[in-house]
C-alpha cells in the first residue's frame, strides 16, 4: 500500500482543489486534493509540508498540523492521510502545472458538479468543509 498525504486548504468557506493535468498517467482530467507520496525517511506531516511548498509555494508549520483529519483507502493501493489546513504563509500559486493544470476554490454546494479522481475524495472534502461549519 502506498502512503499518500494531502491537504484540504480552506479559506472563506471554500476548499482549494487541483485539476489533474489531462496528460497524467493516473487519474487524468479530474479534480483532486493537493498532496503527494511520502518519500523514504519522511514523516507524513513532513511530506505534506514539502508537497505544499513544491506545488503551491506555501509554508505550513508541521508542528501545528497534529493528526490527520481523516485516513482513507483510495482505490486498491493507496492509503490517504488528509489534513484540513486553514492557516499558511504565502500566496497560493500553481507551481506544478505539469501535475495540476489549474487550481480552484469550491464551496460544499459545488463539489457534486466536479469530476473527481475518486468518490472518496469528494466525501473527504465535503466532510472537511462541514467540520468547519461551512
Amino acid at each position: 500500500m502506498q502512503e499518500i498525504v494531502a491537504a484540504v486548504l480552506v479559506r472563506s468557506g471554500r476548499a482549494l482543489l487541483g485539476h489533474r493535468h489531462p496528460d497524467r498517467a493516473s487519474y487524468p482530467d479530474c479534480w483532486d486534493v493537493i498532496g503527494g507520496h511520502v518519500e523514504a525517511g519522511e514523516t507524513p506531516a513532513g511530506a505534506l509540508v514539502r508537497e505544499l511548498d513544491e506545488e503551491l509555494g506555501i509554508r505550513v508549520d508541521s508542528d501545528a498540523l497534529g493528526q490527520p483529519f481523516r485516513t482513507a483507502t483510495v482505490g486498491p493501493k493507496l492509503q490517504l492521510d488528509v489534513w484540513v489546513i486553514t492557516e499558511w504563509t504565502g500566496e497560493v500559486m500553481n507551481q506544478a502545472p505539469e501535475e495540476h493544470d489549474r487550481l480552484g476554490w469550491f464551496s460544499a454546494a459545488e463539489l457534486s458538479q466536479l469530476a473527481w479522481s475518486d468518490p472518496e475524495i469528494e466525501r473527504l472534502v465535503g466532510d472537511a468543509l462541514a467540520a468547519l461549519g461551512r
